[in-house]
This record gives C-alpha cells, sequence and structure tokens, in this order.
C-alpha cells in the first residue's frame, strides 16, 4: 500500500489554478520534482492562460479550455525534447498560469509638480492624479520580460513600475493632446486619451494591455493658481486693463480698511475706510486713464492728469510692477505708464 502511494505522488495528472482572491498575475503550478502523466488533464479557466516552460524556454502557450496533454497538444515541447509520436512516458515541464482580468482601480499620481511646457503660460508645473486598469495580454512576453521563475507575481510587485511608467509619458501626452493648459480641466477625457495612447505601447512591450486611463484631478501649485485667476479676471472684462484694476481696487478695498483699522478703535477704521477708498480711486483714475489705450497728446494729458502725491506715484508704480512680474503687463506698457506718472513729480 504504501509502495502504491508514492508512486500516485510522482505523477500528476490534473493540472489546473483555481484563483484564490486578486492581485495575482503570474502563479507556477506546484511540481515539486514530479512528472506529468501522458494525456493528463490541462484545464485552464475563463480569464486564464497556460504556458508550459522547458528548461527555460517557453513552449507551448495553452488559452481557455480543457486539454489532453499528448504530443499533438504539445507541439512544441514535442520538438524541444525530441519526442516520438508514440511517447508514452511521464515528462517534467514548468506549468504557469496567468491571469488575464482587468486588474482594476489601479492609482497613478504625481507625488511632485512636474513641468510641461504650455503655449499661454511658457513653462507650468502641475499636479495630477487618476487610475486606470489593465491586464496580461501576452503571457509568453509578460513571463520572459517580467515575472519570470517566481512562484507568484502580483500586482503589487508590478505597481511601481507602472506608475513610473505613467509619469514618463505626461508630458509627451500633454503636448500631443495639443490642448492648452486653461483647457485641460474641460478636456480631461482628451487628456486621457491622449495618456493612454502614449502608455499602450510602452504597457504591449511587457505583455501587458491598457484598457481604462482616467484623469481623475489636475491641479497648479498654489501661486501659480493665483497668477491663473488673474488672467481668469482679465477675460472676464474683455482684457481691459482698466477694468481689470477698477474691479483689483474695489476688491482690495474692504481688506485695506480692515488691516488699516486694527488698532484705532472706529477712528482707526475711518482712517483705514478712508485711505482704501483714496488708494481704489488713485488706481482706477491713473491705471483707467489709458494703460492699454492709445497715447493722446502730451498736452492734453497733461491738462487731464489729476494731481497726486509723490508717494500715490510711487504706490501705483509698485502696483504696477506686480503686474509685470506676473506676465499682465508687457515691458513696453509697464514703461510707457511709468514715464507718464514721472512726469507728473515734475
Amino acid at each position: 500500500m504504501a509502495l502504491m502511494d508514492f508512486i500516485k505522488k510522482q505523477f500528476i495528472d490534473v493540472i489546473q489554478w483555481t484563483e484564490e482572491g486578486d492581485g495575482t498575475l503570474a502563479w507556477r503550478f506546484p511540481m515539486a520534482g514530479m512528472e506529468i502523466q501522458n494525456g493528463a488533464s490541462l484545464t485552464v479557466r475563463e480569464s486564464q492562460m497556460a504556458v508550459f516552460v522547458n528548461e527555460g524556454t517557453v513552449a507551448d502557450v495553452f488559452g481557455p479550455g480543457m486539454y489532453k496533454l499528448t504530443t499533438q497538444t504539445l507541439p512544441v515541447l514535442t520538438y524541444l525534447k525530441n519526442w516520438d509520436k508514440l511517447f508514452e512516458s511521464p515528462f517534467k515541464s514548468d506549468v504557469y498560469f496567468f491571469s488575464t482580468r482587468q486588474q482594476v482601480d489601479q492609482k497613478w499620481g504625481t507625488p511632485q509638480p512636474i513641468t510641461i511646457r504650455d503655449k499661454d503660460f511658457g513653462a507650468v508645473r502641475l499636479r495630477a492624479f487618476g487610475n486606470y486598469s489593465y491586464r496580461v495580454a501576452d503571457p509568453k512576453l509578460f513571463h520572459t520580460e517580467i515575472s519570470g521563475t517566481r512562484e507568484r507575481y502580483t500586482v503589487a510587485d508590478l505597481d511601481g513600475q507602472l506608475r513610473g511608467l505613467v509619469l514618463q509619458n505626461i508630458s509627451n501626452a500633454i503636448a500631443a493632446s495639443g490642448v492648452p493648459f486653461l483647457d485641460l480641466a474641460a478636456n480631461q477625457n482628451q487628456f486621457a486619451q491622449a495618456l493612454a495612447a502614449q502608455l499602450a505601447p510602452e504597457f504591449a512591450k511587457i505583455g501587458l494591455r491598457l484598457d481604462v486611463m482616467t484623469l481623475q484631478n489636475l491641479s497648479l501649485p498654489e501661486e501659480l493658481q493665483k497668477v491663473l485667476d488673474q488672467k481668469i479676471g482679465m477675460g472676464m472684462v474683455g482684457n481691459d486693463m482698466g477694468k481689470f484694476m477698477q474691479y483689483q481696487a474695489g476688491q482690495a478695498i474692504p481688506v485695506f480698511a480692515e488691516n488699516s483699522g486694527h488698532g484705532g478703535g472706529v477712528a482707526g477704521d475711518a482712517m483705514g475706510l478712508g485711505a482704501g477708498v483714496a488708494l481704489g480711486q488713485v488706481m482706477a483714475n491713473t491705471l483707467a486713464q489709458g494703460l492699454l489705450q492709445p497715447a493722446q497728446a502730451p498736452a492734453a494729458a497733461a491738462a487731464a492728469a489729476p494731481t497726486v502725491s509723490p508717494a500715490e506715484v510711487m504706490s501705483t508704480l509698485e502696483k504696477l510692477a506686480e503686474l509685470k512680474t506676473k506676465g499682465i503687463l508687457t515691458q513696453e506698457e509697464f514703461d510707457a505708464k511709468k514715464t507718464e506718472l514721472l512726469k507728473k513729480l515734475t
């Protein structure tokens, strides 16, 4: 009886894989020195593929179905082992199963802002994140390039490499999409499709197929977001600098009055409010009078120019310099207005 039990343990007549849980991409059938019986049954379930490997060389690949292992069903292995067509002896071979199910909800994101080129803003640093799903499409290639002879290869083992591929191709995807940064938020599907098109060949090189790619969020660093908000404000007033500065001055008055009145009670509040109003009037009057309008004759400009103090002129110049630094004013516009303001001091 003991001899019969020993013999039964040496030969395998049923080869199959019942997946336990999620996350396994490749699994090696446990041979433990045993041999496969000629005529044994191979069961490959839906969403699986099986690969026979002979002494490190990939031989036969099986899709879903039930197979009787003979020289007819193992043509490559038969060739590699130089079997006679009538062979009946047990044989050794490594058998690997691969899950071809979609591996869904895989996360990707930019841990640090990445720099891209944009036709409106020039160089822009942005953050983005989303998810994607993929599956094993070519088990032979995946075995030779990625999983190898490991007993089990999981989604977690591959996660870092795939995240790196996504980050590496984001800049190229934005360039290929042709969508300006300002429009990316409204065209997330278009960007995701461009990113998928960039990544699909990279995934295919390691035997994978990219099925779904989504973009969930795209954002700028805080300092660039402020500049973007100002650009949007300019667009809302038809790129009219005078109107935009009037709007900015109006927004600044409550804050200025509040900050000025913190230490002086009612009197301080009144002084802060008065100063805020005066500042708003100066900014609106000076900047609306031709910042982006054609220059008027010097005599007419001098006659229309309001009387302002040196402190007011310097404050206005500081505001203009800040707008130039942020790209809202050109150097030529700034120089022209600076010359006009400085003439009022003479």
